[in-house]
């Protein structure tokens, strides 16, 4: 190569290695320095697309574990209230069986009576009181919450904790002193839909006065699957719950009583039973007796014993599901958890630095910029070897 000053190609050679150095080193600085081996999408575009998914994975995992959370916090505060609602049916068991002996006089059994009153009106007052959030858990309006435990939009990622089982305010109803009320068969649950009406009947002055009460939509036909599941949903509703309650007998009827101990009828006439809305048959008087406690003779306390059993039963049955479900969720959490490990360790696989590597990437980009800078200089001053030619 002759000797020449308009191009220095040695020093155009060396700023071009130098300047990719450089590039090279500002790479190794950025990952270094974030811990990330992808900054932009630039630096590993299909890379890029993985990890964002995994952390969408992610993060949805850490809230569902939470959502797991605060359900196992729902279940055991309804369980809680549940244990003192076994506590009180078990004390009105005992006095129900003292109650069923004949060596008690009349003032006894009113004093019998005067505790079981008390007692019943404690269980109305947790069945509405008991909350979460806001969320009442035990008056029946909850019927089934849905907790979202999965990071997907599926129905894989929910568990639904079904609480129209644990209804302490229907209890309190039917081991209260109301007597009157309606029944009506449901046959086929799925048939129910649209409104039901029904009308509660109270005499006032020798005079008649009739309410008429007609819910909002139970639900499009076939979104009712049992007998329960519509009893929830009209204790739900505003306009029946103000006046009404409903809950299921052990003959799988619906049975409707005024929470004023007015007669209850269904359908919207006045004084006649019908059916109270689409999928339920005409309603039938509740036969005085069938329900509440009733201490004055002791086969009355005798048969007191067996409507408290039966509350006794269901409770358990409610107590069971929610301890079920309670552990399952614990498990759920266990298993996010886990899922949030792996998928955070793969996330960090394909994202984050392999901060040694990337030092000795570094360290050798460091040296190599050293040395270009220096030769780049070298190669600057070769032109100046000419003027040694024009001396």
């Amino acid at each position: 190569m002759g000797l020449s000053i308009n191009q220095n190609i040695a020093a155009v050679n060396s700023y071009r290695n130098l300047s990719n150095t450089q590039n090279d080193l500002s790479k190794s600085l950025e990952k270094l320095s974030s811990g990330f081996r992808i900054n932009r999408a630039a630096d590993d575009a299909a890379g890029l697309a993985i990890s964002e998914g995994l952390r969408s994975q992610v993060g949805g995992l850490k809230v569902a574990a939470r959502n797991a959370q605060d359900g196992i916090s729902v279940v055991q505060t309804a369980e809680g209230a549940l244990t003192e609602t076994h506590a009180i049916l078990q004390r009105l068991r005992d006095l129900s069986v003292q109650g069923a002996n004949d060596s008690n006089n009349d003032k006894a059994r009113a004093n019998i009576k005067t505790e079981a009153d008390s007692l019943v009106k404690e269980l109305g007052r947790i069945g509405n009181s008991t909350n979460f959030n806001g969320t009442k858990l035990l008056d029946g309006s909850a019927g089934t919450l849905h907790f979202q435990v999965g990071a997907d939009g599926d129905g894989n990622s929910r568990i639904s904790v079904d609480l129209s089982g644990a209804n302490v305010t229907s209890i309190a109803d039917q081991l209260g002193a109301a007597t009157t009320g309606s029944t009506m068969d449901v046959l086929t649950p799925t048939n129910v839909t649209g409104a039901f009406t029904f009308t509660t009947r109270e005499t006032v002055g020798g005079n008649n006065v009739d309410t008429t009460i007609t819910t909002a939509s139970v639900g499009a036909a076939g979104s009712i699957k049992t007998v329960d599941d519509l009893a929830a949903a009209l204790n739900k509703d505003t306009n029946f719950s103000k006046n009404l309650a409903a809950s299921v007998n052990s003959d799988n009827q619906l049975v409707v009583t005024a929470k004023d101990g007015a007669a209850v009828f269904g359908g919207n006439t006045a004084g006649t039973h019908a059916s109270a809305g689409t999928g339920a048959a005409a309603s039938v008087a509740l036969v005085p007796g069938t329900t509440g406690l009733d201490f004055s003779t002791a086969d009355a306390a005798q048969t007191s014993i067996g409507r408290i059993d039966a509350q006794i039963e269901a409770v358990s049955t409610a107590r069971a599901g929610l301890g079920a479900m309670q552990n399952r969720l614990e498990h759920t959490i266990k298993n996010i958890n886990v899922s949030v490990e792996n998928l955070s360790a793969s996330e960090s696989r394909i994202r984050d630095t392999d901060m040694a590597s990337e030092m000795v990437s570094f360290t050798r980009a460091q040296i190599l910029s050293q040395a270009g800078t220096a030769m780049l200089a070298q190669a600057n001053q070769i032109p100046q070897g000419v003027l040694s030619l024009l001396r």
